[in-house]
């Protein structure tokens, strides 16, 4: 997601630190900023922080006025039964049509989001981070079929990403209205 979203939100960017890339892999080209746009759904990511006990977890991009992205990372912590939301701001890397971006939560620090796989109708996303540690599945619907879903972690156990690591995300009957 331009998603980097959880407990201490603020905080994820300064975890990150770094606009990377991880080594060997590559963002999407052809990437088209107006069919990114929305409400996105977070299937499965690798454990963080500033995540941990979230689920419902959505990601919300629109248009900023200085040619950015406003992202609105969003989730609920069961245990807590609290809904914990951060805005942040995204801007491209390398050229409107390269899935690549810097997000920042707090200050000028950001950190890298890099758009690895994309369905050609935007419909689901392969995220990472500035390295292997950060990891995302994203759907613009809560539930993800199972074949799309295997396909997805299988293409980042081929990148080299610890896909048995990958957290599943509830929604549902687990996310109450706000």
């Amino acid at each position: 997601m331009l998603k980097l979203l959880g407990s201490g939100l603020a905080a994820t960017v300064l975890l990150i630190g770094c606009t990377g890339i991880p080594s060997g892999t590559e963002p999407v080209t052809n990437f088209e900023l107006d069919r990114y746009l929305g409400q996105w759904y977070e299937i499965a990511r690798l454990d963080h922080s500033f995540e941990r006990g979230l689920d419902c977890v959505t990601a919300t991009y629109s248009l900023r006025s200085d040619d950015g992205v406003r992202v609105i990372n969003r989730g609920y912590n069961t245990q807590e039964q609290t809904w914990d939301e951060a805005e942040g701001r995204a801007y491209f890397i390398e050229g409107e049509s390269v899935g690549r971006l810097k997000v920042s939560f707090f200050g000028p620090f950001f950190g890298g989001y890099n758009i690895l796989a994309l369905d050609d109708d935007y419909q689901w996303a392969l995220v990472a981070g500035p390295n292997r540690d950060y990891l995302w599945i994203l759907s613009r619907t809560p539930k993800m079929a199972a074949d799309t879903e295997a396909q997805l972690r299988e293409r980042a156990a081929e990148l080299n990403f610890p896909t048995d690591e990958l957290i599943n995300v509830a929604h549902g009957e687990a996310c109450p209205s706000a």
